[in-house]
């Protein structure tokens, strides 16, 4: 008896091939605008806090403010003149809408987030009078789309002036009060993935962020507040060809936070007043400087660098 032969098709492979491009390749086309891998490419955008009702009553000590009585229409001001100096510089500038009314330092944006080429950092603040405000920063976020790549969590603590970019596959990140080691391994996991060299800096028993300690004014010039700068990191930046300018005055330093500047593009600054001798040193190597007058924002014990999370730069 014959037995008739079926010819059965073949399963057809696979039609939907994947894009093979980056997370970063993709950011404009699917996201929007962002990225940042410096601190001194031109500012393209930034998120910020404008001082709402959380600054109206609180307890200072309890959130580490001055003790001195702010001026909170004037802190409004000021705030609002440092977001037209960025507006008019050609910086979009959005905003964190909404936030708990117990977090007067919810305006310090820079300590919520710290953004990547690929997205946002989300933090985990150290303080319990912190803790918190970071779930009204995801929710800006999401609101413009940039895109969260990491949450900080587990026992894990950090905050973004916890970390300073030096170029795009460099970056120091400090562990302290603020930022632990379980904080620190999630940020060098995530730097790292994208490319990047981690340089660990133990951040002084006096100083809680980086920001307070040193600030890149170009490409190839950084302030260093010298005594609390660790060899080791003044080496490197050394080393890839950066000029050491060591701050003169520990009483600007401290009291007029003359490192805790923004750079608006390569060798151009703004930073607060108050600060005459950082001024003339800068200024003595090239750098231009604008500085604002921001007296009650740094009633709040931080500066420039401290409200000014950065979206897009370059």
């Amino acid at each position: 008896m014959n037995k008739e032969k079926f010819d059965i098709d073949a399963i057809p492979g696979e039609r939907w091939f994947p894009k093979e491009s980056t997370f970063e390749e993709d950011m404009t086309e699917y996201w929007g605008d962002f990225g940042v891998c410096s601190e001194v490419d031109t500012l393209r955008a930034v998120l910020l806090r404008r001082p709402g009702k959380e600054i109206e009553h609180f307890d200072a000590r309890e959130v580490r403010f001055s003790d001195e009585p702010i001026d909170v229409e004037l802190m409004r001001k000021q705030h609002d003149e440092v977001a037209q100096i960025y507006r008019d510089f050609g910086a979009k500038v959005y905003y964190v809408e909404n936030q708990r009314e117990d977090r007067p330092n919810a305006i310090f944006c820079r300590d919520l987030m710290f953004m990547t080429p690929e997205g946002a950092i989300l933090t985990r603040p150290a303080m319990a009078a912190r803790r918190g405000e970071e779930r009204y920063i995801a929710e800006a976020l999401g609101k413009i789309g940039v895109p969260i790549v990491r949450t900080i969590s587990g026992d894990g603590m950090f905050e973004g002036a916890n970390a300073m970019w030096v170029d795009r596959h460099t970056c120091v990140v400090s562990t302290g009060s603020r930022c632990n080691r379980s904080g620190f391994e999630q940020v060098k996991y995530e730097l790292e993935r994208m490319g990047v060299e981690v340089w660990h800096m133990q951040q002084p028993y006096s100083n809680i962020h980086i920001d307070g300690l040193m600030s890149p004014a170009s490409n190839d010039t950084i302030l260093i507040h010298a005594p609390q700068v660790p060899y080791d990191i003044v080496d490197m930046l050394k080393k890839k060809g950066y000029k050491i300018l060591e701050a003169p005055s520990r009483t600007e330093v401290r009291e007029t936070f003359a490192c805790n500047f923004v750079a608006l593009e390569p060798g151009y600054i703004l930073m607060p007043e108050g600060s005459p001798r950082t001024r003339e040193l800068l200024e003595k190597n090239g750098i231009k400087v604008k500085t604002v007058n921001i007296s009650e924002i740094m009633k709040g014990k931080g500066a420039l660098h401290c409200i000014t999370a950065y979206l897009k730069r370059g």
